[in-house]
């Protein structure tokens, strides 16, 4: 690849296994009814019934939920307050499979609207104040997508309630896919940095009136905002400042065996920190002050992942005065 090449990297942000969190007694006591068929709102101080409940008052803060008595069921039917249409759902992003309409669903009962979908067919069905009702997933675990989706509803149709989940615990907690796949353009600057790493090279930039030495470059002096125009390469060695001793497993696939150090390493000749691994020293060993040295992947290219890890060159430690401001 030639050095002005630009360069577009895709990734992948995912939680392996899916985000879990507790959901609370409020948001669990809907979850669970909607795992039953059931709408569940909650009646504010003023006497408004809000759904999704929340724990506190929007317009107090004052804590509402506490009782039994201040939940109450709403629906099945409702009303679209607003909509718009998503011709083509995404897979993985939208659990229908075709088109459908996002609407602001304003359940019987209820003084506020819900976000959900309305699987009407066609957009040309969809309007502010059609009536629509529940159609219910099959199987059920306290999760929002147990109402499947809201359908419209004609005149003399009448909501069917569900068949009964089987579960008896109320809903505690969720599990949530999270998968986010975007891609990245560096810019101009990071582009030469990453180009550099491909010829075993460590690149930073400098502003014409300055001698900080950036690295990787952002493309201009972050104290001045003047352009850095002036390539100067930096490393291989470096200096630790400051450590982390990884031991939670699975973080990436990528990450060495645990436990591993991830470290700041000023390089030589860089005027600000580099985040790097550091490999062949037990992670009890490593130090601030500690003298490092890149080790190049076998196979290079425009890539992070062109750096293996730093390992110690067996230098003396570093004075503190030489790398306390880098702290």
């Amino acid at each position: 690849m030639a050095a002005g090449d630009a360069l577009v990297a895709h990734h992948v942000l995912e939680y392996p296994g899916g985000y879990t969190r507790s959901v609370g007694p409020v948001i669990g006591r809907y979850l669970t009814g909607l795992r039953e068929g059931r709408i569940t709102g909650v009646r504010l101080a003023d006497g408004r019934v809000l759904v999704p409940p929340l724990e506190y008052d929007p317009a107090t803060a004052d804590p509402i939920g506490v009782d039994d008595d201040e939940f109450v069921d709403v629906g099945p039917s409702g009303l679209v307050e607003s909509w718009t249409w998503v011709a083509e759902p995404r897979p993985g992003k939208h659990h229908l499979d075709h088109p459908f309409a996002f609407a602001l669903v304003r359940p019987d009962g209820a003084d506020t609207a819900m976000l959900h979908v309305v699987d009407a067919g066609s957009p040309d069905v969809m309007r502010v104040g059609m009536r629509v009702m529940p159609r219910w997933a099959g199987e059920r675990t306290g999760t929002l997508t147990d109402l499947e989706a809201w359908v419209p509803q004609a005149d003399g149709d009448v909501p069917t309630p569900p068949e009964p989940s089987g579960a008896t615990e109320p809903v505690s907690g969720v599990v949530a896919p999270v998968r986010l796949e975007y891609d990245v353009n560096p810019g101009v600057a990071p582009t030469r940095f990453l180009h550099g790493l491909a010829e075993r090279r460590l690149v930073g930039e400098r502003a014409a009136d300055s001698d900080e030495v950036y690295v990787p470059p952002r493309g201009s002096d972050p104290k001045t905002g003047h352009p850095t125009e002036i390539e100067v390469e930096v490393g291989p060695k470096g200096t630790i400042t400051t450590f982390c001793i990884v031991n939670i497993p699975g973080l990436s696939d990528l990450a060495p065996e645990i436990p591993y150090v991830c470290a700041q390493i000023v390089l030589d000749g860089a005027s600000l920190a580099f985040f790097g691994l550091i490999g062949e020293v037990e992670a009890s060993d490593v130090r601030m002050g500690m003298r490092v040295e890149v080790v190049w992947a076998d196979e290079v290219s425009a890539d992070q992942r062109s750096i293996r890890y730093f390992r110690p060159t067996g230098e003396p430690d570093a004075a503190y005065d030489d790398y306390k401001d880098f702290i």
